[in-house]
C-alpha cells in the first residue's frame, strides 16, 4: 500500500475543498458589501447577515488552507514498532466477526474517505476517541469504539 498516493489523493481533495471556499467567501463577501444591502434602518440586517457569513466563509477558508498545509508538511513514515501507530500510519481493524475497517491517521480531514487496495480508507486524527485510542499501538493490539472492539490486524 502506498500511503504517498493516499497523502496526495487527500491534498488533491483537500486543494478542490480550498478552490470551493474561497469562491464561497468571495460571493460572501461580494453580497456583503453590495451596495444593494447597506442597511435603510435599524431593522435592515440583510448586509449584517451577509457579513456574518462572509466572516464564517473566511474562517473555513483558513481551516483548509491549515489542514493542506498539515497535510503537505507530513512525512509518511514506515510503521516503527517501538513508535507504535503515529501520524501518517495506515491501520487495518477487523472485528470478532471478521469486519473490517482501514484508517489513516492523519493531522487534519477526519472523515475524508479514499478509495485504495485495502477497500475504503477512512481518514482519522488524533483528536477523536478512536485516533487517540491507537497511538502507540500495534499489531495484535485491541481498540473500542462504543461497544465495537477492533482488533489491529496490520499497521504500514
Amino acid at each position: 500500500m502506498d500511503k504517498t498516493l493516499l497523502q496526495q489523493q487527500v491534498c488533491e481533495h483537500l486543494e478542490a475543498d480550498l478552490a470551493m471556499a474561497v469562491r464561497a467567501a468571495q460571493t460572501a463577501h461580494e453580497a456583503a458589501t453590495h451596495e444593494e444591502n447597506i442597511a435603510e434602518n435599524k431593522y435592515d440586517t440583510l448586509g449584517l447577515e451577509a457579513s456574518y457569513l462572509a466572516a464564517g466563509q473566511a474562517r473555513r477558508v483558513e481551516e483548509i488552507r491549515q489542514a493542506l498545509h498539515a497535510w503537505r508538511t507530513l512525512q509518511m513514515r514506515d510503521f516503527d514498532e517501538e513508535q507504535g501507530i503515529q501520524l501518517g500510519a495506515l491501520v487495518l481493524l477487523q472485528t470478532a466477526d471478521g469486519r473490517r475497517q482501514c484508517l489513516l491517521l492523519g493531522p487534519d480531514g477526519a472523515g475524508l474517505k479514499l478509495p485504495s487496495a485495502w477497500g475504503e480508507v477512512m481518514l482519522i486524527t488524533p483528536r477523536a476517541p478512536l485516533g487517540q485510542q491507537l497511538l502507540g499501538l500495534g499489531a495484535g493490539d485491541e481498540v473500542s469504539s462504543g461497544p465495537q472492539r477492533w482488533q489491529i490486524m496490520q499497521v504500514i
